[in-house]
Parts: structure tokens; sequence; C-alpha cells
């Protein structure tokens, strides 16, 4: 599942749904200030998010995800293109599905990596 491009304006309205007040979100004089660059940081969650609706759209829902446990490798900026993809590595009685997943920067920096557990029946 591809993100085009991550959205500034919605890290500011994620920070406040959040009560996140880190202005690495927003405040790009903080963000090169920090030595991080030029653009703001995206939230862990909002990036989680975009995992967990690949493997929604996949499942058919997300309530077919059952467990989720990820590392968040590297940082992930406005005007950034991720995409979220995964693999399935095992298949178990009861239909659950195991699944590596990822976040990655332009399709090859992973930003984020870890598994899930999905039920498919």
């Amino acid at each position: 599942m591809a993100i085009e491009a991550v959205d500034a304006e919605k890290m500011k309205t994620m920070a406040a749904l959040l009560a996140d007040s880190n202005p690495i979100h927003w405040d790009v004089d903080t963000v090169r200030e920090l030595g991080m660059g030029d653009q703001p940081v995206n939230q862990g969650p909002n990036n989680l998010g975009y995992v967990m609706n690949m493997l929604g759209d996949w499942a058919g829902g997300a309530e077919h995800i059952q467990k989720i446990r990820v590392r968040f490798l590297d940082n992930v900026f406005a005007g950034d293109r991720l995409e979220a993809g995964g693999s399935v590595t095992a298949v178990g009685d009861g239909g659950t599905v195991e699944c590596d997943v990822w976040l990655a920067r332009d399709g090859t920096h992973p930003v984020l990596a870890g598994t899930a557990t999905l039920l498919l029946s």
C-alpha cells in the first residue's frame, strides 16, 4: 500500500488529537535546531496506522488483526513517500495467519518492521 506523501498538516491535527506537545511534529525551526532536517517528523502512531490499514485492506477489515508488534527503525518526515507491506510467514489452525510487516521510505529504506497475527476465518 503506497502513501504518496506524508502530510504535514495532518501531523498538526494528530499532535492535537494525541495531546503530543513535541514540537518536532509541527515546528520546522525545532527540527532544524535538533539537526533532524527541515521537515516535521511524523508521529509513530501514524506510521503504525499505515501498516494496520494495509493489513485491514488485505484481510477484509481491521477487526481481523489480533496482534501486532513493531519496532520503529527511523523517522518519517513530511513529504516522504511510504510503502506499507507484508508477507505471510505461517498459516495456523483455526484461520490464524502470521505475517512479517514493514513500512519503508521510498519503498526501500525501512522505518518500521514487525510481526502481525490475523484471524481470517
